[in-house]
């Protein structure tokens, strides 16, 4: 006889209360509330290092029906501090699945809220703004429960990058590829690595904190600004860095928090968003030709600007923009070799649009290679 999870809820710091059943961890989970619009990929969602200190609303009704397997992770564990979804598939089918969804997420003490009404939930938290909430046991709040979500801290001014970080460098791909890429791990997800590699690159992936002279010493033939978690304003020591590094002529790439590093780099500033942007559906514009990429995206703050530039960062030039908010989605320095993209052309789970922008990466280093070799010949 099939036995039904216990009752459970979510309680968002406005007082709104979602009920459900809750599969896994009872204690109290508390984090900020957000939602994606991902249709597949939830491996990859609750893997993804930037989705760290966060409780997930999966907006797509079903979760788990093609299970879990061990070449979709972005990173060695679940990084979300719970999930909600409307139903969560006991049973799956994929040639590639090594287990079901709701088994790994026990395994891994990540709880799961589910028989929920996401739609509400979604539409809740799109007008009134992603919050911090508190899943637990029960159809009502106690008092434990209400002393924790007090308790959470709120995102901004949080410093995730430094926390899931690694503590050690270490290196991607073979030795003998012809370029060598230093990416800085400020929550950085598997698939940026094999694509650097699928690029002709070895890769040296380094803790966030990482000084300029540390990278030079390993003579980079560009740099990489990895996505990540938290408040980029809270990464107080990353800007001093970009700026030495790039101040040498090494190209530069930022996704994602890298893109908004680049930003406050050069004195422009973020701001934190209503909802973000949270999914593989968001439309990009690129300023020079006009195309419109369809994206993948994971943030919750955005550098502050429009098409004329960055505000308070004249040598920073726009290159992309969103279509629904007209955030800034893509900058370039205007006279070093460094660009950024605030969406993730990495693309999984996601369209491919954005991919090329990798080969843009491996021009830009070529480039540098070529100038270094006539300076050498003269």
């Amino acid at each position: 006889m099939h036995t039904l999870p216990p009752k459970g809820f979510l309680l968002l710091e406005d007082g709104t209360l979602f009920l459900g059943r809750l599969v896994g961890p009872t204690l109290p989970t508390v984090a900020e509330v957000v939602f994606t619009t991902n249709m597949t990929g939830y491996q990859e969602v609750f893997t993804d290092p930037s989705y760290r200190g966060q409780i997930v609303v999966m907006t797509a009704t079903e979760i788990g029906n093609y299970g879990v397997n061990a070449d979709d992770p972005e990173s060695a564990k679940p990084q979300v501090a719970g999930i909600v979804v409307r139903e969560l598939s006991a049973a799956y089918s994929n040639w590639r699945a090594t287990g079901g969804l709701p088994e790994w997420l026990v395994e891994h003490s990540v709880p799961a809220l589910t028989e929920v009404d996401t739609r509400r939930l979604t539409k809740h938290l799109r007008s009134r703004g992603v919050m911090r909430g508190v899943i637990s046991l029960g159809d009502e709040p106690t008092r434990e429960t209400l002393a924790a979500l007090d308790a959470c801290p709120s995102m901004k001014g949080l410093d995730l990058a430094t926390v899931v970080s690694t503590r050690a460098a270490y290196a991607v791909g073979d030795a003998t590829a012809p370029f060598h890429v230093v990416a800085f791990d400020y929550g950085i997800k598997r698939n940026i690595l094999r694509l650097l590699e699928a690029h002709a690159c070895h890769v040296t992936v380094v803790p966030s904190n990482t000084s300029s002279s540390e990278v030079m010493a390993l003579r980079p033939d560009g740099v990489f600004l990895s996505n990540g978690p938290g408040d980029p304003d809270a990464v107080t020591y990353a800007p001093e860095t970009i700026r030495s590094i790039a101040a040498h002529q090494v190209p530069m790439f930022g996704i994602c928090l890298g893109h908004q590093l680049i930003g406050l780099s050069y004195g422009g500033r973020t701001t934190k968003m209503p909802y973000g942007h949270r999914g593989g559906n968001q439309p990009v514009k690129e300023l020079a030709t006009g195309k419109v990429f369809i994206t993948a995206q994971n943030h919750g703050f955005a550098v502050a600007g429009s098409a004329d530039g960055v505000d308070g960062a004249p040598d920073l030039a726009v290159t992309h923009l969103n279509l629904n908010d007209g955030t800034v989605e893509g900058l370039r320095h205007r006279s070093l070799p460094v660009f950024a993209v605030q969406y993730h052309p990495e693309a999984a789970p996601g369209p491919h649009d954005a991919v090329p922008l990798f080969d843009q990466f491996l021009t830009a280093m070529r480039a540098r290679r070529a100038k270094a070799s006539q300076t050498l010949d003269s």
